[in-house]
């Protein structure tokens, strides 16, 4: 999978010129988004297809501050993925000096319109294949 690559904008940053906490969070929504293009199932196709994926969980580890004009790339990894829960794995990156910034997780569910929980295999067995075939990598 190819990494998400972004700029710090300047509205990110707070009065110390340090990129707010908050918006790793939506860096990390923005890499998801990528990241399930990429595989093929994003969520304009998901949402199509009647199908959430609601944000349950997050963990998060701020390693080293970024500031205004760094540019930070995210890897994202299918961490755990058991047909309903998925947990994806970020790491980001200052490309300038190379050094991880931040550390984190998302847990997931599927639902359908309903609210009602939603078994991928059965649902969407190609999907949930291709998220199996990705665990670990």
């Amino acid at each position: 999978m190819q990494e998400y690559t972004r700029k710090v904008h300047y509205h990110e940053t707070d009065k110390m010129g340090i990129t707010h906490h908050s918006n790793y969070i939506k860096w990390l929504e923005e890499a998801r988004i990528d990241f399930m293009d990429q595989i093929g199932y994003g969520f304009a196709q998901m949402e199509k297809d009647g199908i959430s994926s609601p944000v349950i969980g997050l963990e998060a580890e701020y390693i080293r501050p970024t500031t205004f004009d760094d540019t930070v790339s995210v890897h994202v990894t299918v961490e755990e993925f058991r047909g309903v829960k998925l947990v994806l794995g970020y790491s980001i990156i200052n490309t300038k000096t190379e050094e991880k910034v931040f550390s984190g997780k998302t847990s997931h569910c599927f639902i359908n319109k309903e609210v009602k929980p939603v078994i991928l295999k059965r649902e969407l067995p190609e999907f949930d294949a291709k998220l199996k075939s990705l665990l670990n990598k």
